[in-house]
């Protein structure tokens, strides 16, 4: 898998020359990284999964059958339908006069909720995971505008949100990639002052801004939108389930999983050493080159990973997994990654 890849390691040397690629320092995000990324967009695919999807670049098949340019079906005709439709084949065929019906072509919103919250501040080899979620979701903003289609969203810390109307063209971009750039600014800062939010008035014991988040996702998601949602997961509850799970129903959404490899495997040591592992509140002593160690924690991490995966496609969500410790166009480009199942 990726992440047995990606946990092998890259020197110094390689991961100086990636980041030189990729014009980040791999912690603090800049809009000059994610520019790049208009012209990687055949990269993927946001061709619709669950219907059929026109060859025009840009347009979707509607729910709804009328005049459009792909065909659909053929059934009796009804009092009020288009006699230029008449299928004349198929009625002298039958003796009963048939309509051909049409499926509409029409503009699909695309909504990409990036999560920026204190889980995603953290990478072992390459990446922050918050650099790398801006990264795939700048990869996404680009295609949706190259496709003609409407970019909008929310991006979110633990703070702070912002939401964004779908908008055309390339301002809709440059206006979300700034959004990502100004979010994840303020969850590297250590010094980040409360403001008049009112999410800064809840108790921390009562607020899980991931959450929150899908809720207000859930509002902004009409029927028919294609919804990205790119995070780690990591404050998954039953809550945020019962919101993509409602998501899911009218529209399409797909969950973009983006890990460190040292969350599912720890590196490789020829001698015993003990190291702490802390998350700035809880601390953990492992010891690496130690073989039960490091069997014990993998089985874990394997159980964790693959329980947050199973809640997400229950909940109607396809599942892309990005690694952090490798840049996403050697992942899609190396087929180490499954954009499309």
């Amino acid at each position: 898998m990726w992440f047995k890849q990606a946990v092998k390691g890259l020197d110094r040397q390689n991961v100086t020359q990636l980041l030189k690629e990729l014009n980040s320092n791999g912690v603090n995000l800049s809009i000059d990284e994610l520019i790049p990324y208009q012209t990687k967009t055949s990269l993927i695919d946001l061709a619709a999964s669950k219907n059929l999807h026109s060859k025009l670049s840009g347009n979707y098949l509607s729910r709804m059958k009328g005049r459009g340019m792909e065909f659909d079906e053929v059934r009796h005709y009804q009092t009020g339908d288009d006699i230029r439709a008449i299928d004349w084949r198929v009625t002298a065929r039958t003796g009963k006069t048939h309509t051909k019906l049409f499926r509409e072509e029409v503009e699909r919103p695309v909504l990409i909720a990036t999560d920026l919250t204190p889980s995603m501040n953290f990478g072992s080899q390459l990446l922050f995971k918050s650099v790398q979620a801006a990264h795939v979701a700048a990869l996404v903003a680009w295609h949706v505008k190259s496709r003609g289609d409407r970019i909008g969203g929310i991006v979110f810390n633990q703070n702070n949100h912002c939401e964004l109307k779908p908008r055309s063209r390339k301002e809709g971009v440059l206006h979300y990639l700034h959004a990502l750039c100004q979010i994840q600014k303020t969850s590297n800062s250590t010094t980040e002052q409360s403001s008049s939010n009112e999410q800064h008035t809840l108790e921390p014991e009562t607020h899980n801004a991931f959450e929150d988040n899908c809720a207000r996702l859930r509002q902004l998601a009409r029927p028919g939108s294609l919804v990205y949602l790119i995070t780690d997961a990591q404050q998954l509850t039953k809550d945020s389930l019962r919101h993509l799970s409602q998501i899911s129903r009218h529209c399409e959404l797909v969950v973009c999983l983006v890990t460190d490899p040292l969350e599912h495997q720890l590196p490789s040591s020829q001698t015993k050493m003990n190291v702490a592992l802390t998350d700035g509140e809880n601390e953990l002593q492992l010891t690496l080159g130690d073989k039960n160690t490091i069997s014990d924690y993998q089985k874990q991490a394997s159980s964790i990973f693959k329980q947050r995966e199973q809640k997400l496609s229950q909940s109607g969500a396809r599942i892309v997994e990005f690694c952090a410790g490798q840049s996403i166009e050697n992942q899609l480009k190396n087929g180490v990654n499954s954009w499309s199942r």
